[in-house]
C-alpha cells in the first residue's frame, strides 16, 4: 500500500446469509445442551441461565433475521480489495453543502452495526433537527477479522496495520484527501494510530475512551490523587470484569472452538458484556432490544468471525512496545458515565499525557460503552460540535 501504486478493486456488496445457515442455526438452538446454575445466582457467575434461555428462544422462534438483513442492506455497502485483503464497509454520502468525510471504527464484541443508528444522523443532520452544514460522508468498515471483512492469516496484525489499511481505503480508494475519525473500544487506538501516522490527512479524532492499555503505561509515582482514584477503580473493575481479556489475550483459539460451534455459548459470551458495560441498571433490555442484541450476535455467527475477532486481543498482548508518541492531532473526548470503570471519569490530566491538543472534553451523565447504540443523540451532538471547528 504505497502512495504511487495501489492494487485495489471496489464493488457493491449486499448481505445475503444462506438459508441453510439460518436453518442450521435454528437446529443448533433447538438442541442446546444447557448447563446447571447455582440457585439465585442471577448474573453473579456470568450470563443468567433464565435470561439466556429467553433470548435464545426468541432467536429461534421470534427473531427475523431477514428483516434485519434488509434494514442493514438499506445502507450502501461495498467490498474493497486492497493489496489482496478484502474490506467490507458502509459508505453513505452526506446531504449538506460540504460534507466532511468521517471514518467510524467499532471494537469488540460489537461490529459495524454499532453505528447503524447514527449513520443517517451524521449524513443528514437537517432530518434530525440539526444544521445541514454539519453533514458528513460516513465510512463504516468491518475491522479485519470481524463481520464481512477478511481475516488476518498471519501473526502480528495489529492496530497499526488496521490504521494503514483504513487510511488507504479513505485516501487511495475513496479519494478523500482529509478526513476525521471516531472510535470507541478497539476503534479508539486505531483512530489514535491514524492520527500519529497520518497527521497531514487526519483532521481530528473523536473518541469515547483512551484505550484501556494506556493505564498500564503510567508510572505510579507520577499519579495525582484523581489519577490514583481512577486507577483504583479501573483495577477493581478489571479484577471483577476483565477475565475475558486474559483468556482472549492468551488462549483465544481454545475459546473460539466452543463459541463458533454453539450459538447459545456465543450469545452468552457477548450479551454479558453488553449488560455489564452499559447504563442499563442490570436490565440489558433497558438499553437494547432483543432484536438489536441478536442482530449483532448473528453477524458474528453468520460470518464465523468470533475466533478472528477475539484473536485481536492476543495480537495486542503479544506486540507490547514502548509508549508511542503523543497524538498531536486535535482530539475530542466524549466520556459516558457507565463506560468502564463506571461513575469514575477519566481525569483530563491522564488524557493529556497521551494527547497534545484536546479541543473538546465532554463528561456525559448517562450511557455506557456502546454509546452509538445506547445514546445516539448524545454522541452525535458531541461529534458535530467537535468537528464543526475543524471543517
Amino acid at each position: 500500500m504505497t502512495s504511487d501504486h495501489l492494487d485495489a478493486e471496489i464493488r457493491p456488496f449486499r448481505i445475503e446469509v444462506p438459508q441453510a445457515d439460518l436453518d442450521d442455526l435454528a437446529d443448533r438452538l433447538a438442541r442446546t445442551r444447557w448447563t446447571d446454575e447455582i440457585e439465585g445466582a442471577g448474573w453473579d457467575y456470568g450470563t443468567s441461565l433464565g435470561y439466556l434461555k429467553e433470548l435464545t428462544d426468541y432467536w429461534r422462534d421470534g427473531f427475523d433475521w431477514r428483516k434485519q438483513e434488509a434494514e442493514l442492506n438499506r445502507s450502501a455497502q461495498f467490498w474493497a480489495e486492497i493489496g489482496g485483503f478484502r474490506v467490507h464497509f458502509v459508505h453513505e454520502r452526506g446531504k449538506g453543502p460540504h460534507p466532511m468525510p468521517i471514518l467510524l471504527l467499532h471494537g469488540w464484541p460489537d461490529s459495524f452495526y454499532r453505528f447503524h443508528k447514527i449513520i443517517p444522523m451524521l449524513t443528514d443532520p437537517a432530518r434530525f433537527g440539526g444544521h445541514p452544514a454539519d453533514s458528513f460522508d460516513v465510512v463504516v468498515p468491518s475491522l479485519p477479522g470481524f463481520g464481512f471483512s477478511d481475516r488476518p492469516r498471519e501473526r502480528g496484525w495489529g492496530q497499526e496495520r488496521d490504521a494503514a489499511l483504513f487510511h488507504t481505503l479513505m485516501t487511495k480508494v475513496l479519494g478523500y484527501e482529509r478526513y476525521g475519525a471516531h472510535g470507541g473500544d478497539g476503534g479508539s487506538p486505531i483512530s489514535q494510530a491514524l492520527a500519529r501516522s497520518q497527521p497531514e490527512s487526519v483532521v481530528g479524532i473523536h473518541i469515547t475512551d483512551i484505550g484501556y492499555d494506556k493505564a498500564a503505561q503510567l508510572d505510579p509515582s507520577t499519579l495525582s490523587e484523581a489519577e490514583k482514584r481512577y486507577m483504583e477503580a479501573l483495577e477493581g473493575w478489571s479484577f471483577e470484569e476483565g477475565g475475558y481479556v486474559m483468556i482472549q489475550g492468551s488462549r483465544p483459539q481454545s475459546l473460539g472452538y466452543g463459541l463458533n460451534d454453539s450459538p447459545a455459548g456465543l450469545a452468552a459470551w457477548i450479551v454479558e458484556k453488553f449488560r455489564a458495560w452499559s447504563d442499563c441498571g442490570g436490565d440489558v433490555e433497558r438499553s437494547y432490544s432483543k432484536d438489536e442484541l441478536l442482530t449483532n450476535i448473528t453477524i458474528y455467527w453468520a460470518t464465523q468471525t468470533i475466533n478472528p475477532s477475539i484473536r485481536t486481543y492476543y495480537e495486542g498482548m503479544h506486540s507490547w512496545s514502548e509508549t508511542p508518541p503523543r497524538v498531536e492531532t486535535p482530539v475530542g473526548m466524549a466520556l459516558f458515565a457507565k463506560d468502564p470503570p463506571p461513575d469514575v471519569p477519566l481525569p483530563r490530566e491522564t488524557a493529556e499525557r497521551f494527547f497534545g491538543d484536546i479541543r473538546s472534553w465532554t463528561e456525559i451523565p448517562r450511557g455506557g460503552h456502546f454509546a452509538a447504540m445506547e445514546e445516539p443523540e448524545l454522541l452525535v451532538g458531541d461529534v458535530r460540535r467537535f468537528f464543526r471547528g475543524l471543517r
